[in-house]
């Protein structure tokens, strides 16, 4: 890669592969795709696993699917049956489908295309905009990407329109532009991008099954115990955070997380904090001096608590919850929990074991997070 520091007023990325030289040419949307009909089929007229013919509903867009569509792994809904649209375009392979609106305006115009469509007919649902490269300006792939790039983003976000929901339709297209290099470059930039993506669905799979080993080897070490003692016995002091977000430079933990800061701190630390409301039994390891808001229980107990807080993580804590409208986890509860206990040796054992798992759980995870830093720092460094 090569940074282009003295062509900043050309049709240029700042980023691009050394092999490559001259301007891009800059495209307006709407001269470079056509659009095609939609259909408003809502999930309750969707299924999986049938052979009817696939559906792309837009949620699937903002969560589940990666930017280069492949029907050989990825899945979309079938149509069931009766609900067949009369009219409808079949999606090709370089099709680009865009999410019409969003919540959010960096999801408003997040973009997937179909790299590989396995012989599989798909059509465009609700709150999709169909587009194709009808003139083979670009390259399969390479679309994806662009439209999911910062620049072009940025333009989305000042024309999206509404105040609670962002919306786009077709007639924004005529206002948005993109930069096209030659079909090599273009090949070979998408090329890169694909990978990442495949290298971050190989990294997710890895941090899912490490996690389950760590669940099935905290559980067989948990079970093994011959006795039991109260939570209460081992951690007498069980209480609720109180404190509220403010100024200061000490962090405020909430039920999943750093959630804020506050002046003074209300905890030494080595303490674990279970969410008592919102994402219930959520379970932390707080190491550091904090505040802990009243979204979370605390438990201290002293050398016991690294212990307590893997054994928690293990706990299913749908059989102490209570409430209807809005379940929650009592502090009174907690405190009857049936904690397994060994001998100090075995303890001290268990707790190194399953420290060292969880170390690597977060290398893992600090790695799926730096790779799609990489990405965003592509997207927003090699388009223009």
């Amino acid at each position: 890669m090569t940074k282009n520091n003295e062509h900043k007023n050309l049709n240029v990325p700042a980023l691009r592969f050394p092999e490559f030289s001259g301007e891009w040419k800059k495209c307006k949307v709407s001269d470079l795709l056509d659009f095609y009909s939609t259909n408003s089929l809502s999930w309750e007229q969707l299924e999986y696993d049938t052979n009817a013919m696939m559906n792309l509903h837009y949620g699937l867009i903002h969560v589940g699917l990666p930017t280069m569509v492949d029907l050989a792994k990825d899945k979309l809904p079938n149509i069931k049956e009766d609900n067949m649209p009369t009219n409808f375009e079949l999606c090709k392979e370089g099709d680009v489908a865009f999410a019409d609106a969003s919540e959010d305006t960096n999801e408003v115009a997040k973009t997937i295309e179909f790299y590989n469509l396995a012989e599989k007919n798909v059509v465009c649902g609700l709150h999709t905009i169909h587009g194709r490269d009808n003139k083979h300006k670009t390259v399969v792939g390479f679309k994806g990407y662009t439209f999911s790039s910062t620049v072009f983003h940025n333009q989305i976000r000042r024309i999206a329109q509404g105040t609670k929901i962002y919306s786009i339709s077709t007639k924004n297209f005529s206002e948005c532009y993109i930069g096209l290099p030659s079909k090599p470059e273009q090949t070979k930039i998408a090329t890169l991008l694909r990978l990442i993506d495949e290298r971050v669905a190989t990294q997710n799979k890895i941090i899912e099954k490490l996690e389950s080993l760590i669940k099935g080897i905290a559980d067989k070490l948990f079970q093994t115990a011959r006795e039991t003692k109260l939570l209460l016995e081992l951690a007498p002091n069980i209480t609720s955070g109180t404190d509220k977000n403010g100024s200061g430079t000490i962090p405020l933990y909430g039920s999943t997380g750093i959630i804020g800061k506050v002046k003074n701190a209300s905890q030494k630390g080595n303490i674990v904090l279970v969410a008592r409301v919102g994402t219930i039994g959520t379970v932390q390891y707080v190491k550091e001096s904090c505040g802990v808001s009243d979204n979370a229980l605390i438990v201290e107990a002293g050398e016991m608590t690294k212990y307590i807080y893997h054994f928690l993580k293990t706990y299913k804590f749908a059989h102490i919850t209570s409430g209807t409208t809005q379940p929650l986890i009592t502090a009174s509860s907690l405190k009857k929990i049936a904690v397994p206990t060994y001998d100090i040796e075995r303890q001290t054992q268990i707790v190194l074991c399953l420290n060292i798992l969880e170390r690597k759980l977060d290398i893992e995870k600090q790695y799926l997070s730096d790779i799609a830093m990489m990405k965003q720092y592509l997207l927003h460094q090699m388009f223009i």
